[in-house]
């Protein structure tokens, strides 16, 4: 597969949406770094949690424009003031906005600050969630390790709590496949479908895996599965006019991608259409 193709491909599942977001770690390739780095404060907190092994981070070093930086010192300092009853709220209002300006490691750092203090499940698994978001952003190998080791940190947690949590498990499963017990993510899906086997999550990213490992009537296998039950999911389509590609099934692929053509908007999506296309054409 071209990396370009790749890069497009990994780079459209993050961009539409967090429910099936890939790691780039997973098919170690590298996304853009968007701006500066984060303030010196939180690059030091969350130093413990998840080094860096560079000085710029690709979430958070998003430049901020007036308005923005305004809005965050507000939130910041009113968390740092709050009392211990209003602390928890303060945090999540501060963590909510981190995420909405694509900040991730500064979000899940006081999504962690408010699970500590009220470690309610919601709250344990959104902390998983936040480390999961900037896990998936990560470039260097050694950050992307650490956040993962946060992200199973917290999603454990919630876990304990409920054991029947198929997203948390899902997701939490993407982790393990660049550590040395990658076959555990691989388990921890398997279970996921045994217990729900039409969970799209699961099936997305088992569908992944076998891409990752040049699986691809595997891979196509489960991008139908969902699509069975879903036709809707542009995503799953996506990925399976990608398959087909490789699979040399050009017929079917130009008919697939054509339809997510029609379907999905986003702008990386259709530029890496675009280049599967001309690969259908060659």
């Amino acid at each position: 597969m071209k990396k370009s193709i790749l890069l497009s491909c990994v780079l459209a599942v993050a961009l539409v949406g967090t429910l099936f977001s890939l790691p780039k770690v997973v098919v170690n390739t590298k996304g853009k770094e968007v701006g500066k780095e984060r303030s010196q404060s939180e690059a030091a907190a969350t130093t413990t949690a998840a080094p860096e092994a560079s000085p710029k981070s690709q979430h958070d070093a998003a430049t901020l424009s007036p308005d923005q930086q305004k809005i965050v010192d507000q939130l910041r300092n009113g968390f740092n003031n709050a009392s211990e009853k209003e602390k928890a709220v303060a945090g999540l209002k501060l963590s909510d906005e981190f995420a909405k300006l694509q900040k991730f490691d500064s979000s899940a750092f006081y999504a962690e600050k408010v699970a500590l203090l009220s470690p309610s499940i919601e709250n344990l698994v959104r902390t998983g969630d936040r480390y999961y978001e900037a896990y998936g952003f990560a470039i260097d190998e050694a950050k992307a390790k650490n956040l993962g080791v946060k992200t199973r940190e917290y999603y454990q947690k919630a876990l304990d709590q409920n054991p029947g949590l198929l997203a948390v498990k899902a997701n939490m499963a993407m982790t393990y496949v660049n550590t040395e017990n990658p076959m555990q993510g691989i388990l921890m899906l398997r279970e996921v479908i045994d217990t729900d086997p039409t969970n799209e999550l699961a099936l997305f990213n088992l569908g992944i895996l076998s891409m990752r490992s040049n699986q691809y009537s595997k891979a196509a296998d489960r991008f139908r599965q969902i699509l069975t039950n879903n036709p809707a999911n542009t995503k799953a389509k996506f990925y399976l006019g990608l398959t087909l590609v490789e699979l040399g099934n050009k017929e079917e692929a130009r008919k697939v991608l054509a339809e997510v053509k029609k379907e999905e908007k986003d702008p990386v999506i259709q530029q890496a259409i675009g280049e599967l296309e001309d690969r259908l054409t060659n």
